[in-house]
């Protein structure tokens, strides 16, 4: 599956948003939308929007009904991959989506091993048929909100 036109339009949408968490030094910032498939926002979250261990993704998601029959035709944006590995809560990001059965992701970058190895949120949604799309154009942008993550300053 390729990008659509308003892949990047949303996803621009979701970094905005990833500039509004509150700042951490142990998670990233990640803004999330949610957009049904004719193309109007169901939801939109980041992280720590509602408790310092909140993600985007959860944000978004829990705004919505369970089973929102929505959902099944729907993409989720997300500014960073979604996590696969997580001590904070019980469900991971990307088996909140796979719950929810949206089977569209699209994101900036893919998490590096700043906080998890190996994430692999992506190979585990694409082996369960989800299609997912990186925009790497928008990286930086994505990147943006987490530079002191990324590249500490030097001493």
């Amino acid at each position: 599956m390729t990008a659509t036109p308003d892949d990047r339009r949303w996803l621009l949408t979701a970094i905005d948003l990833s500039r509004l968490c509150p700042p951490s030094d142990t998670a990233f910032s990640v803004g999330a939308v949610i957009v049904d498939e004719y193309g109007n926002e169901l939801s939109r979250g980041y992280s720590r929007e509602t408790d310092e261990h909140v993600h985007a993704e959860e944000a978004a998601l829990a705004k919505l009904p369970a089973g929102d029959p929505r959902l099944k035709k729907a993409t989720i944006y997300s500014t960073l991959e979604p996590c696969n590995k997580r001590r904070s809560r019980p469900k991971t990001c990307t088996q909140l989506i796979l719950r929810a059965g949206i089977p569209r992701v699209v994101i900036a970058w893919t998490e590096p091993p700043t906080f998890v190895t190996d994430a692999n949120g992506t190979e585990v949604l694409t082996a369960h048929g989800v299609a997912v799309i990186t925009l790497p154009e928008l990286a930086e942008a994505a990147q943006s909100a987490n530079t002191h993550l990324i590249d500490p300053p030097s001493a």
